[in-house]
């Protein structure tokens, strides 16, 4: 009986720390979820600026 419980403990172990590593997983790629947001942002943000540019040099070429 010892045996069967000392075993039912060592599963039980096994799961919290497996839930724990888990949790601390998810921490990280929420934070990392994150950041690409704001890179992703702030890249578009520089595309639209670049557009932009673009198109007022395109508008200062002569006509063909």
């Amino acid at each position: 009986m010892n045996e069967v419980l000392g075993g039912l403990e060592n599963k039980v172990t096994q799961v919290i720390a497996l839930c724990a590593e888990l949790r601390a997983e998810n921490h990280r790629l929420r934070d990392r979820v994150g950041t690409l947001e704001e890179e992703k942002l702030a890249l578009a943000e520089r595309m639209t600026v670049a557009r932009t540019r673009l198109e007022g040099i395109m508008d200062r070429l002569p006509a063909e």
